[in-house]
């Protein structure tokens, strides 16, 4: 079985499993204990945080060890938030933040406060003019990921953090997908991280908050963790955490050139093998493990299942994988492709044998996906169907009901059947259709004529142009 979703938890890395079992038996007392026992695992404590602080770039007194990276987030924006509330109640985001940076700005919401929600370029990267704009004087808090999450796309943390520092607003970054890779550059204020996304045990997360930064910790408090993360030490993770992102950095140079070129050859390779294929994210911008591409007339979950099958891990942000039934925020923000989404991130020590055998799988998977659904021939075959069928000037797609992609998929068998010039109509009730057909119609050279009201759902107008 080859792992390829590294990018939702990496596979423990040797040293975390060493330091790991090392600890058990070392680190098991209460690190606030005064006796010897106490003072061991007090000691080892300290040097988890002196070599966490170290691969972060910060003061070890800056940095706790939290019970995850999303308690991480949510603790570090409510006390930033809370800190500030003098100065003001708006807090800034970019549309693409991880679901704990977003579930807070909603909470925030809820509680009276105001967020700017900054967009996104079809790379899935923000603009710092975004940002620029975003800044008010009553601004708060902004936050800003390292990188993405579900393309890879690397953000311009640093450019924004000065932005920031100058304004007076502190900037809170998600590192969680880029701190094994490297240290986040510029003047950033706060920085939450979690450990099973570099290879250290899960249940660890990291926040720090720079000295000199307003911070009031809430909720219930204890004296543990500068009163920042209540709740008795992990030990035994935290020192594995610790001892792996040290032991990740090493090798990261390394490990992610290497690990560029193979995502690099399946971006190249997977619109040859694949017809109808969309590769999202930014081609250079982006961590070196992580790349995602879209297929048209595909079922996301049936497409993970079958390369499950055939031996693949990987994942998806397709709204068919999803219990909301709903696209993911971030390929909607992007305006790009949903349906048949898969994002494969390749974990440290990935095979390139793998890889080609993903390669040569993927085309057979698609296909079987795709006739199983009854999708459309071909492009070229499917112009020629329509060239010789019966015109009409109009026609309605009634795809009520219909989750994706089958709304997509009626619209490409009747678009050859109304002439150039003509419209189609796709009645769909699926949210994934406002974003899966605009993007059809920018593969396919099609115009995209925007939604009008309908008695169920929404009508999606398409026009033919060739």
């Amino acid at each position: 079985m080859s792992y390829f979703d590294a990018a939702s938890a990496a596979p423990l890395h040797p040293v975390a499993r060493q330091a790991l079992s090392a600890s058990l038996d070392e680190g098991w007392a209460d690190p606030a204990r005064l006796y010897r026992e106490g003072r061991r695992a007090r000691m080892l404590l300290d040097a988890a945080r002196e070599a966490a602080a170290e691969s972060v770039g910060c003061r070890p007194d800056e940095l706790v060890f939290t019970s995850s990276g999303t308690r991480a987030v949510h603790s570090g924006i409510a006390g930033a938030l809370a800190g500030r509330r003098r100065v003001g109640r708006h807090l800034i985001v970019s549309a693409v933040e991880h679901s704990s940076v977003l579930h807070s700005a909603e909470v925030f919401e809820t509680e009276g406060g105001s967020v700017t929600r900054t967009p996104v370029t079809r790379t899935g990267a923000v603009t710092v003019e975004s940002y620029a704009d975003a800044l008010r004087s009553d601004t708060a808090l902004a936050c800003l990921q390292s990188a993405n999450h579900e393309v890879g796309a690397e953000q311009p943390v640093a450019a924004v953090a000065e932005l920031c520092r100058e304004a007076g607003v502190p900037l809170l970054v998600d590192a969680a997908q880029s701190l094994g890779w490297g240290a986040v550059e510029g003047p950033w204020s706060l920085l939450a991280a979690s450990a099973h996304k570099w290879g250290g045990p899960s249940g660890v997360g990291l926040l720090v908050v720079r000295k000199g930064v307003r911070f009031a910790p809430q909720g219930p408090l204890d004296e543990r963790e500068s009163g920042r993360a209540a709740g008795f030490e992990n030990l035994p993770a935290i020192v594995a955490a610790a001892a792996s992102l040290r032991a990740v950095r090493a090798e990261a140079a390394a490990e992610a050139e290497r690990l560029r070129k193979l995502t690099g050859r399946i971006r190249a390779r997977v619109a040859d093998l694949v017809p109808d294929v969309e590769v999202v994210g930014d081609p250079h911008r982006r961590l070196p493990g992580i790349v995602t591409f879209s297929c048209l007339y595909v079922d996301g979950e049936a497409l993970l299942h079958e390369l499950d099958r055939a031996g693949f891990s990987v994942s998806s942000g397709s709204s068919c994988t999803s219990s909301t039934l709903t696209p993911s925020h971030v390929l909607k923000a992007m305006g790009v492709l949903s349906e048949g989404n898969v994002r494969v991130s390749l974990p440290s020590g990935a095979a390139e044998e793998d890889v080609e055998r993903f390669l040569a799988v993927l085309p057979g998977a698609v296909a079987e996906v795709r006739e199983k659904l009854g999708a459309p021939v071909p492009v070229a075959a499917a112009e020629a169907r329509g060239a010789h069928g019966v015109h009409q000037d109009a026609l309605v797609v009634d795809a009520l009901g219909r989750r994706c992609p089958i709304p997509v998929i009626e619209l490409a068998k009747v678009i050859g059947d109304v002439p150039v010039g003509g419209t189609v109509r796709v009645l769909s009730d699926d949210e994934a259709a406002r974003l899966d057909i605009p993007a059809w119609c920018e593969m396919r050279g099609q115009e995209y004529a925007g939604e009008e009201p309908a008695d169920r759902g929404v009508a999606y107008v398409v026009r033919r142009l060739s």
